[in-house]
């Protein structure tokens, strides 16, 4: 998926010679080909670089239009022929280094002194609250309130009767119709990624959106992180109790419930009519089927199929959890003496 130019500005084009030049990385392919953005190895289309970080490819799934990336030494021979490679023994780190010279996050910066940015819409029928700031490029769609000291930023797009509350904070975001966020939901904010650099520990870039569907409800202090390359994706009246993390490339169904303080760890899929009682924890690239029961603190680790009820740390099916703490009970009861 192309880079959304309404919250990332380009900085100009940077050709596969210029790249290996700023990362210090041998090239082995077509130098002069241009970099018009960036992707993961499995969706990069032409002209995007993508990168692939461990020794093997026999688990990655490539596209079909991958022209080129940024690899280990032991992975160039494994690439398949046509694709140009930069030689790095931190893939990720380099591709990180090319993507901040090619694309800029628009966030609010020094320059923004109008509250409502003058090239933004925001429909006459529509209600800004006190102390609000709406970005360049933004739109508020009618009958919309934005409640007051709330923040929307550059390029972001709220749709017809939403309802935005106070203190609450949109970036790099698209948001439908009859959308509810309460009070300091964040919304867009970059994910909990952390790349190895030469020096230590690095944040690494994001450069995709959320993307809330009509009817959704996310509850107060709730954040959605944008993903890095693709999108967070919240589906029709999915509704999101209070103080949930909901990571980067994060897909939810439509009618997914996700009860107060739960946790979804990056590029997990939720299915259709899902629910996740309070405090669940799900761990990274998990899927979920649809109409799926998540009893409440249960910790998943594992894919679960449509319609099962799972509950425990680590999380499996109801009744086998059940048996198993019926019986440790029954262990740690005092025995009866004769």
């Amino acid at each position: 998926m192309a880079v959304d130019s309404r919250f990332y500005a380009p900085l100009g084009a940077l050709t596969l010679e210029s790249a290996a030049a700023l990362t210090a990385a041998p090239l082995e392919g077509d130098a002069s080909l241009e970099i018009s953005g960036v992707a993961s190895a499995d969706t990069a289309g032409a002209g995007e670089l993508a990168f692939v970080e461990g020794d093997s490819i026999a688990q990655l799934t490539l596209s079909p239009h991958l022209q080129m990336a940024v690899v280990r030494e032991a992975v160039r021979p494994q690439m398949p022929a046509g694709v140009s490679c930069l030689i790095a023994k931190r893939p990720r780190h380099a591709h990180s280094q090319i993507a901040r010279a090619l694309l800029r996050p628009r966030y609010l910066g020094p320059a923004d002194t109008q509250a409502i940015s003058a090239s933004a819409r925001v429909h006459p029928e529509a209600i800004v609250g006190p102390g609000a700031v709406i970005g360049a490029g933004a739109a508020v769609g009618e009958g919309t309130v934005i409640g007051p000291n709330a923040v929307i930023g550059p390029g972001v797009q709220i749709g017809r009767h939403c309802h935005i509350g106070a203190g609450a904070s949109l970036n790099c975001a698209l948001v439908g119709d009859f959308v509810t966020l309460l009070a300091g939901a964040r919304i867009g904010e970059t994910g909990f990624g952390v790349i190895p650099g030469p020096v230590g520990l690095e944040d690494a870039p994001h450069f995709g959106r959320v993307i809330l569907q009509d009817h959704v409800t996310v509850g107060a202090n709730t954040c959605i992180d944008r993903g890095v390359f693709a999108d967070t994706i919240v589906g029709e009246r999915t509704k999101i109790d209070n103080l949930c993390q909901i990571a980067h490339n994060v897909v939810l169904g439509r009618s997914v419930i996700v009860a107060a303080f739960g946790g979804i760890s990056g590029s997990v899929k939720v299915g259709d009519g899902s629910m996740l009682g309070g405090r669940v924890g799900i761990a990274d690239h998990v899927k979920v089927g649809e109409g799926v029961s998540l009893a409440g603190s249960s910790g998943l680790f594992r894919d679960v199929a449509a319609g099962e009820t799972w509950g425990g740390t680590p999380a499996k099916p109801i009744r086998e959890w059940m048996r198993e703490v019926a019986w440790l009970s029954k262990q740690t009861r005092p025995k009866k003496k004769d």
